[in-house]
């Protein structure tokens, strides 16, 4: 039941859209990942997993109660190799709604990339969505979604990153569920 609860909450901006105004907070991270991963684009929910536990990975820490962690998500589609994908304030966050609330401090992060799979129904009408590799729907384990080596970040939404470097998910250490 928690796991239902947990997939509801990543799966509820996929219903309501994005938020079309800029982000409150100047907190961004960007996300890429190298042609050996994947020559073609992806497309799917990439998930920022942040922690203050370094006792296991992110993916591994959120829950459906009080000992859960945070994870932020926001969908991709056509991603390319080598190009950022980011992470900001209007990706929806679980169990905090936005980075721009998340207080500063260092964290334990880590993406995750759900990849999608497209389905064309018989009424036309196409549809993205995870598909069930065997796993029964465990994002955190499921084979073939795409995920980096925690590492920790210094993370404070209240800064403004105009002139220095973005804080960035490393891109060699994107790798493909075993």
């Amino acid at each position: 039941m928690h796991s239902r609860s947990i997939a509801a909450a990543l799966a509820l901006p996929l219903l309501l859209g994005t938020a079309s105004q800029p982000p409150a907070s100047s907190l961004r991270i960007a996300v890429t990942f190298p042609k050996t991963r994947s020559a073609t684009p992806l497309d799917g929910r990439l998930l920022l997993l942040v922690s203050t536990d370094s006792s296991a990975e992110p993916r591994r820490q959120i829950a459906a109660g009080p000992e859960t962690q945070l994870v932020f998500g926001t969908d991709v589609e056509g991603w390319a190799p080598g190009v950022d994908a980011w992470v900001d304030a209007r990706a929806f966050g679980y169990p905090i709604r936005s980075l721009s609330s998340l207080p500063p401090g260092r964290y334990w992060v880590q993406a995750l990339l759900n990849r999608y799979q497209t389905y064309r129904r018989a009424d036309g009408k196409v549809v993205k969505l995870p598909p069930d590799r065997g796993e029964g729907q465990q994002w955190n384990a499921k084979p073939g979604n795409l995920y980096s080596r925690p590492r920790w970040m210094q993370l404070d939404s209240r800064l403004r990153i105009l002139s220095n470097p973005e804080p960035r998910i490393n891109p060699e250490a994107l790798s493909l569920e075993p």
